[in-house]
């Protein structure tokens, strides 16, 4: 039986964590697939998606920096993905268009309320950065139905145009880091790229209490930096966002299978793979 072709296009992409996890998924129902990581020039993405669904290829996830350019590329997109304005999932439908998809947002808070039993509803939240990846991750935030919401930004202007774009989904407000004050957060998710320079955003270290909980979208090196600020101003818990990776890859898996993948095992897996390195 021929295996059913997936990959994962982006640039960077050498240490892409998705073909172990798509191989761990599919282990587990007997799938037969193959996942491949596929390192794509800035100008060739339109090309290579192409090439890849006429060969036959079934699904894509899309990381940094595509997301746009396959919102773009797909013929239908979900809810999911028109809210965010991108697409982290592409899949071959049964009558040969191409479907996009966002699974960021659902990914994160799976990970927060059902890997870290951390809830959402009710609490005073935070998120900083006003880029992408904050906005594929409002809509899931919003429906969870936080006492409040605010997001905050380096430029205030961006802050507020992100606002603007989900006001009619719940109540949030947007502006520059200023704008935080005097006052405390439940939960803070940093959604902005700093820890990748080794830089944490500037921020009150007023706004933690003893019952903060801190959450870096990103995981590993990238993520140390925030966690280690967040721990050293006595937050109650901190992660890095491991566990979002392994949650949106599983509802890829979801989309293209119609399987639910156990996502415990493998972010254990992976968790120990890496504190062997």
């Amino acid at each position: 039986m021929e295996k059913a072709q997936y990959a994962v296009f982006g640039n960077p992409i050498k240490h892409s964590k998705s073909p172990v996890i798509h191989t761990l998924f599919a282990q587990q129902y007997a799938q037969q697939i193959e996942y491949r990581a596929t390192r794509v020039e800035l100008d060739d993405f339109v090309l290579m998606t192409k090439r890849f669904f006429d060969g036959g290829g079934a699904g894509l996830n899309i990381t940094v920096p595509f997301k746009h350019e396959a919102f773009n590329i797909a013929h239908r997109n979900s809810e999911r993905s028109l809210l965010a304005g991108a697409a982290n999932v592409l899949t071959r439908a049964d009558d040969g268009l191409i479907d996009g998809d966002n699974t960021d947002g659902i990914g994160l808070i799976r990970d927060l309320i059902c890997n870290l039993g951390w809830a959402v509803q009710g609490l005073r939240v935070l998120l900083i950065g006003a880029g992408g990846a904050a906005r594929g991750v409002l809509e899931p935030l919003l429906q969870e139905r936080p006492r409040e919401l605010l997001v905050v930004n380096r430029t205030a202007a961006r802050a507020a145009e992100l606002v603007a774009e989900f006001a009619d989904i719940g109540s949030l407000e947007g502006g520059a880091f200023d704008v935080i004050g005097s006052r405390q957060f439940d939960l803070i998710i940093n959604a902005t790229s700093a820890g990748l320079s080794g830089a944490v955003p500037e921020l009150p270290s007023s706004m933690l209490t003893r019952r903060s909980r801190c959450y870096d979208m990103v995981y590993g090196a990238a993520a140390a930096p925030f966690m280690r600020w967040a721990a050293d101003h006595d937050a109650l818990a901190v992660s890095d966002g491991l566990g979002m990776l392994v949650e949106q890859a599983a509802e890829s898996f979801y989309l293209w299978r119609q399987l639910r993948p156990d996502t415990r095992s493998v972010i254990d897996h992976l968790r120990e793979s890496m504190e062997a390195v």
